[in-house]
């Protein structure tokens, strides 16, 4: 109830207030006049007090404009300069291949004898791998598969994993990754949902069959492979992405990051998470070499570690909670003279521990890059250098959007917020990829059409919550659900309870996460808790 100011006090400074009965953008909402007090510019403040003194009475804060005509007309013209980059100059579309198959061909025509890709001690050339993806092709045209087939592969890290990869896309087919490692009903239930026309665990049942007709392949366009990520409903969804999506993506980094036949890359994670996309084909599509590194290894800094300097890798990509692993084993461990960038990317980076892997490893030697990305638009979005300036702030900023995407915070009504207000993440550009595999109604709910894109290109909706800074960085600040980040793969509490449910012994389960509050990704704890059914105990 207000009350009246005691005297002597300074009157109370004007003040707006406007109703919101039900919490949905129509009011109550206060906008404080104090500029230290606002989240925003004064100016944007000032504009939405003016339309609404200039309103009629009960006008919904729904119908106010969040950004005035000069914000909306930047706006426009930054999502219009990111669809021109992603389409390309007219000279570079009737030059460039762009699937990712034909971009692989030429690097074997221009160096066949260069070392593509190293397994424990083999190493295969450009030639040979080529040699070996071109025999596991025959087969699988032997075993039926043909143009636009779902081909899945269960196969451990290493070189036919990549050759099996290859083979799929030069038979034009669409390949999705079944990790090995995970249970045997999750990657059931990942096969079943693709509608995969094979599965490939041993590729020996593909060599020597007789050589496939010559085929005309389809356009970089069509799909290149499927990625399932954590689904609420208990059914994991497939993520359909094409081939112009990936090699568009080499290309918008390939000059900043001074990608070149002379690196190394490590091949570190799952081919059923997406940044096994980037490792994989940013090193193969540049001409550079690949290096797998084995489960085993994999689980075991130290041992990575060593790999690194003995491979004398150049380019690796981690998610912060791995790299904070490797940062510990790297204070005991030897030298790595040849690494010169760390791509960070996968779950929320806290900078701060990096102050002590700057110390051995100085900025202008080893660049250190933030990238936010989904797997729904292609890997990487955004890319921040972080340095020793931004690992003392505790930065959270992943940056600027790359050559080609584009990046917009939208409020509910799907309009921009302002530079500073909080608001869901929203991806345009070459990345968007073709939608969820056989699910129409979440296809049509996350891919929405852009409404300042004439041609009607899509943008993808992405559930995070972020805010563009006024310099043009973008700032990650959580979801606006309950899904979270392990070691990079999303996880939606409500499939884990579906799985509880359906098992016949359980008649409740809820599930919990905890930590991870700091950006500390590592500390994220998920826990169940189940109901016994009547008799089960």
């Amino acid at each position: 109830e207000p009350t009246a100011p005691a005297e002597g006090d300074d009157p109370p400074g004007p003040a707006l207030v406007a109703g919101d009965a039900h919490g949905d953008g129509d009011g109550p909402a206060g906008l404080p006049t104090d500029p230290d007090a606002l989240p925003v510019p004064v100016h944007q403040v000032s504009f939405v007090r003016e339309q609404l003194t200039g309103s009629a009475p009960n006008t919904p804060l729904s119908a106010l404009d969040p950004l005035n005509s000069a914000e909306s007309a930047e706006q426009a013209q930054q999502a219009e300069q990111a669809q021109q980059l992603a389409l390309g100059t007219p000279q570079r579309a009737a030059t460039a291949p762009l699937r990712i198959d034909e971009v692989f061909a030429a690097q074997v025509a221009a160096r066949p004898d260069a070392p593509a890709l190293t397994a424990g001690s083999a190493t295969l050339s450009y030639a040979e791998l080529d040699d070996r993806a071109e025999e596991l092709a025959d087969g699988l045209y032997a075993y039926g598969v043909r143009p636009g087939d779902l081909v899945g592969l269960c196969l451990p890290r290493g070189a036919d994993l990549v050759a099996a990869m290859l083979a799929v896309l030069k038979a034009d087919a669409v390949y999705v990754p079944l990790d090995p490692e995970h249970p045997a009903d999750r990657r059931e239930r990942t096969a079943r949902d693709a509608r995969v026309r094979l599965t490939v665990d041993d590729p020996a049942v593909l060599t020597g069959h007789p050589r496939r007709p010559a085929a005309h392949r389809g356009p970089a366009t069509g799909p290149a492979y499927v990625i399932h990520t954590s689904g609420s409903t208990g059914r994991p969804k497939g993520v359909l992405v094409p081939h112009a999506n990936v090699t568009a993506l080499v290309d918008a980094v390939r000059d900043d990051f001074a990608l070149s036949p002379d690196d190394a890359w490590t091949c570190f994670h799952s081919a059923a998470f997406d940044f096994s996309v980037w490792e994989i084909w940013g090193a193969l599509l540049t001409g550079a070499r690949l290096v797998v590194v084995d489960h085993w290894t994999s689980r075991h800094p130290e041992d990575f570690h060593a790999l690194l300097a003995r491979e004398r890798v150049s380019v690796l990509s981690q998610t912060p909670s791995a790299f904070t692993l490797l940062a510990a084993a790297d204070r005991t461990g030897g030298k790595l003279p040849a690494l010169r960038l760390v791509v960070l990317g996968g779950e929320p980076l806290d900078a701060r521990p990096l102050l002590a892997w700057f110390d051995r490893h100085p900025e202008d030697r080893c660049r250190l890059v933030n990238m936010y990305g989904i797997t729904e638009t292609t890997v990487h979005v955004t890319a921040a250098t972080v340095t020793r300036r931004e690992a003392l702030a505790g930065s959270r900023s992943v940056g600027r959007p790359l050559p080609g995407w584009s990046v917009r915070v939208l409020d509910p009504h799907g309009r921009p917020v302002p530079p500073g207000a909080p608001g869901e993440i929203v991806v345009g550009g070459a990345g968007v990829a073709l939608g969820y595999l056989n699910r129409p109604a979440p296809t049509a709910e996350q891919f929405v059409p852009d409404p300042l894109d004439p041609a009607g290109r899509r943008l993808y909706r992405s559930g995070d919550l972020g805010r563009l800074l006024p310099d043009g960085t973008l700032e990650h600040l959580g979801r606006i659900d309950d899904q979270v980040k392990v070691r990079g793969f999303r996880i939606e509490p409500g499939e884990i309870r579906h799985v509880l449910l359906e098992d016949p012994a359980v008649s409740a389960a809820a599930v919990t996460v905890t930590g991870g509050a700091s950006g500390d990704a590592a500390a994220v704890r998920i826990d169940a808790y189940v109901v016994p059914a009547p008799g089960a105990v």
